[in-house]
């Protein structure tokens, strides 16, 4: 799979062990719409978490991902699109070979703020080199991140 991200305005940013793109940005419109894609490699995972102020919406691109809403699981391949409403815990893990990419569109601008609060600005439009388990004062530091954004890391990811 090519990554097919090419910069923007907003430039692409490298988020944890993600390649991230900032489509629409919250500031841009009216109503707040923030749609973000995201390439990362096979067996990606985020903490298992919760929005509390937005809903978040998937859109499968490329790949496949094994989403987890609530007590459900489900696999979701290109074309498909599945929504997290806010206040149901959720998470994912790539579970294609050559890895994935999605959207991810939300309203309220928190998760774009906390994307670019833990990101650094991508050197190319590759994945980042793979950071690994975050050290006990990193996983501090990225939950106190997120909470300031109104998203809980309520546990681990998916294995």
């Amino acid at each position: 799979m090519t990554a097919s991200l090419t910069s923007t305005a907003t430039g692409l940013l490298w988020f944890l062990d993600t390649l991230v793109s900032v489509r629409v940005a919250h500031d841009d419109g009216a109503d707040g719409i923030s749609v973000l894609e995201c390439h990362a490699s096979f067996g990606h995972s985020p903490p298992l978490h919760v929005h509390h102020s937005e809903d978040e919406v998937f859109e499968v691109l490329d790949g496949e991902l094994r989403v987890r809403l609530g007590d459900d699981e489900i696999h979701l391949v290109a074309g498909d699109v599945r929504l997290a409403p806010k206040g149901l815990p959720h998470t994912f893990r790539v579970e294609s070979d050559e890895g994935a990419r999605w959207r991810v569109t939300t309203t309220q601008g928190d998760f774009e703020r906390f994307v670019r609060t833990v990101s650094r600005p991508a050197t190319s439009a590759e994945l980042p080199p793979p950071a690994g388990a975050p050290t006990p004062d990193q996983a501090v530091e990225l939950a106190a991140a997120a909470l300031a954004h109104e998203i809980e890391l309520l546990g681990p990811p998916l294995s």
